[in-house]
């Protein structure tokens, strides 16, 4: 079932916000801030988001697509998540 894209990322925002934000609740997170770069999550934040992503939407990221253009940011996260989901549809 393909989900959409606003709802992906307001859903990946309420983990990162649940799981790595609780400490700053004044921080705005855009939906365009680099993540690792904002110091929001690391390699094992990473790792955590990677296995919300898989049981939460049902996709699963190879190796080589576990990148910042895929997973660098919340927009980049909700593309890269309703892009396998259509993929798997097909």
């Amino acid at each position: 079932m393909q989900t959409p894209s606003s709802e992906i990322l307001t859903r990946v925002r309420g983990f990162l916000q649940e799981n790595f934000l609780y400490m700053r609740p004044d921080l705005e997170l855009g939906a365009d801030d680099r993540l690792m770069e904002r110091g929001i999550v690391d390699s094992m934040g990473v790792l955590e988001m990677l296995n919300f992503i898989e049981t939460e939407f049902g996709v699963r990221a190879s190796d080589d697509e576990i990148s910042e253009a895929n997973l660098g940011s919340l927009r980049a996260i909700a593309q890269f998540v309703a892009e396998k989901q259509t993929a798997a549809a097909a």
